[in-house]
């Protein structure tokens, strides 16, 4: 009879730990912000280096490494990079991605050393005038946004890939899974 209880107990114990660790998980999720992609660009810097959630449309996934999206619906966008290549499956899905808000940082003395790296290529020859003219047009128009914003520095944000879920999938993904079900009944 002792071990019957013994045994009850430990049950109880590993069912309400678990019960605890879910509970703090699902509380965890929740302590996550969630940011609009129409609101990101503008309150992106509040959430530097912090976790965040964003929801919108696969558009994009780079073709040079896939370690890029671009997510993206009738409001906003906001570029997701990650360490691991994305699959290309997943333009088109509606997706939920956490991840880490991070900031690339023009100054002057990034546009500076820009210029000193587009000067060497062009005297070594690796850009034509035309492609070195377009590279110190491009350094121009930041200094001249800088000027205008009457600020030190632009800041352009992205998100650093944790994890995702998907909320719908694209519709390719769907009509090939419609097929598949349609091939099985028909079989």
């Amino acid at each position: 009879m002792k071990k019957i209880v013994l045994l009850i107990s430990i049950v109880a114990l590993f069912i309400s730990c678990e019960d605890t660790s879910k509970k703090k998980n699902i509380e965890e999720a929740a302590k996550i912000p969630t940011l609009a992609l129409a609101e990101f660009d503008a309150k992106a810097g509040e959430f530097l280096d912090k976790e965040i959630q964003v929801k919108g449309i696969v558009d994009h996934v780079c073709k040079h490494g896939g370690k890029k999206i671009l997510l993206v619906n009738d409001e906003g966008d906001v570029h997701i990079e990650s360490e691991t290549r994305f699959d290309d499956a997943m333009v088109g899905d509606e997706v939920t991605i956490n991840g880490i808000v991070t900031e690339f940082r023009v100054d002057e003395a990034y546009l500076l050393k820009k210029e000193e790296d587009h000067l060497q290529n062009h005297k070594e020859g690796t850009d034509s005038k035309d492609v070195y003219d377009q590279k110190m047009e491009k350094l121009q128009y930041f200094r001249d946004s800088m000027k205008v914003a009457k600020v030190d520095h632009l800041s352009y944000y992205s998100i650093d890939y944790i994890s995702h879920k998907v909320v719908t999938k694209g519709k390719k993904e769907a009509k090939k899974e419609e097929d598949k079900e349609e091939s099985k009944t028909t079989e």
